[in-house]
């Protein structure tokens, strides 16, 4: 056994007095597959977007976020420098990551440590008194209307903070409720003020939809190219030569839209699987996904994939003259417009947007990016987003099968053969972003209604996301 392991050894045998033969043989698995070295990655970065992305306070970062996750986690101790808004965590003082807080780029996990122009932080301080969208202020009660259930509506968001704040609880942190493009309802649970951004893990993949196919207008980028066609010869990454050798050639830039790129890939949330290999282990999250071989004809199978949304997120990279331009995109061409101050898409430690898993943003932001896509892209008297976004997300990934309840990283919860809410009532038209531990964002167009939930709930069992967007449609007028 190398030194570098005998303390996590000792520290293993006095937690569980198991046969040294065993400790040795665990350690040299956590250690062959970097499972120490991703874990400080996830703590570093994790704890450094919580408190300089979000802006939430230190001192219980740990402890809320990342401890309850796995009790090996409590290996990690952390460190953070509020002057260069870095933190470093270390895996039994053997192995250390650090995140800093970069312009445009959110917190990067091994990246330089440039000090932060002031003007970046102040951007995410939200419009807590005017009225949304403008600013986060919620309709009165008295003026919901007839035909909305207040006393129901009002319930239901009383009971859905019920636990918030303990990790085997449901943990609510964020509720919107928003009809007719009047938000309703807005609530926060206790530490998170209006205008703290929360991660939204996987709704991160509708996110980067959206940009993809503002994108294919403003650069002519047909959906319809193969990717290795997609990048002008300045901005190709080096992954490309090899697809062109194989069967990849033929993977569309429409077939990683729709998660049909038939590649050999997995969607594996253990410590030693694929997704927080491709987040935490490696620098470029768009070239860990390019590795993975061809399995199916591409467009003829659907499979949920995290790598697919990276590769989306490589291919638009290509398409600008330069990374200043890409990081500045996501900002530029689709939150600002629509006033979501806190919304910020990570970038991995080579440049590429996380396009996976690293969209953070407010609840009334949240609600903001539900309401755009409501209304096919028009923002006030702006088409913010091309016309057709709203069409293009609810079409089904393919004909039948799985790929029915999916539609450009979108899913499509109201489909009455193969949606994730099938049985629970939703209309058949309800799209949802949706994100691990427990993030939705749910979209109805025949209700004119945008219903965002956001927390940390560990347990699956205490909150059931289709369960939600039901009870709070039955609160609403049927039109």
């Amino acid at each position: 056994m190398a030194r570098t392991s005998r303390p996590i050894q000792r520290i293993l045998l006095i937690a569980s007095g198991l046969p040294l033969i065993l400790l040795v043989l665990a350690s040299t698995v956590l250690l062959y597959f970097g499972i120490p070295r991703n874990a400080a990655g996830m703590a570093a970065k994790g704890v450094c977007s919580a408190a300089f992305v979000a802006g939430r306070p230190l001192p219980q970062l740990m402890a809320d976020d990342v401890l309850p996750a796995s009790p090996v986690l409590g290996l990690i101790s952390i460190s953070v420098d509020e002057t260069a808004r870095s933190v470093t965590a270390r895996f039994a003082g053997l192995f250390t990551r650090t995140a800093v807080l970069l312009p445009q780029r959110g917190c990067v996990l091994d990246a330089a440590l440039p000090a932060l122009p002031v003007t970046e932080a102040k951007r995410i301080q939200a419009k807590t008194d005017e009225p949304w969208p403008q600013g986060e202020a919620a309709v009165p009660v008295a003026q919901w209307g007839p035909g909305v259930d207040a006393p129901a509506l009002q319930n239901i968001m009383e009971q859905a903070f019920v636990g918030a704040g303990d990790p085997i609880a449901a943990n609510a942190r964020g509720v919107a409720v928003v009809h007719k493009g009047r938000l309703l309802a807005l609530r926060g649970a206790p530490g998170f003020v209006p205008g703290t951004a929360l991660h939204g893990w996987s709704m991160s993949k509708t996110v980067t939809g959206m940009l993809l196919h503002k994108l294919s207008v403003d650069t002519q980028l047909s959906l319809a190219s193969p990717v290795v066609d997609a990048f002008p010869s300045a901005r190709e990454p080096a992954w490309v030569a090899g697809w062109r050798n194989d069967g990849r050639k033929d993977i569309k830039v429409a077939d990683l839209l729709y998660m049909r790129d038939g590649l050999a890939s997995t969607e594996d949330y253990q410590p030693w699987g694929s997704v927080p290999q491709m987040l935490w282990g490696h620098v470029n999250v768009a070239a860990f996904a390019s590795a993975a071989s061809i399995e199916a004809a591409p467009g003829a199978r659907w499979r949920y994939l995290s790598a697919t949304a990276n590769l989306l997120a490589g291919v638009a990279r290509g398409r600008f003259a330069n990374d200043a331009d890409y990081w500045a995109y996501p900002t530029k061409a689709l939150f600002d417009p629509i006033g979501a101050r806190s919304a910020v898409l990570e970038t991995d430690s080579d440049g590429n947007w996380v396009g996976s898993s690293y969209v953070w943003a407010s609840a009334g932001d949240w609600a903001r990016l539900g309401q755009l896509m409501l209304s096919d892209g028009r923002w006030g008297n702006t088409q913010v987003l091309p016309a057709g976004w709203l069409q293009r997300a609810a079409m089904p990934a393919t004909t039948q099968g799985e790929g029915l309840g999916y539609g450009a990283v979108t899913w499509r919860i109201g489909d009455p053969v193969a949606g994730e809410c099938k049985g629970h009532g939703l209309p058949p038209d309800t799209l949802a972003m949706i994100g691990h531990w427990g993030q939705i964002v749910a979209m109805v167009p025949s209700r004119q209604a945008v219903i965002v939930r956001l927390g940390w709930t560990f347990q699956r069992k205490q909150f059931n996301a289709c369960a939600f967007v039901a009870q709070v449609l039955k609160t609403l007028p049927k039109e």
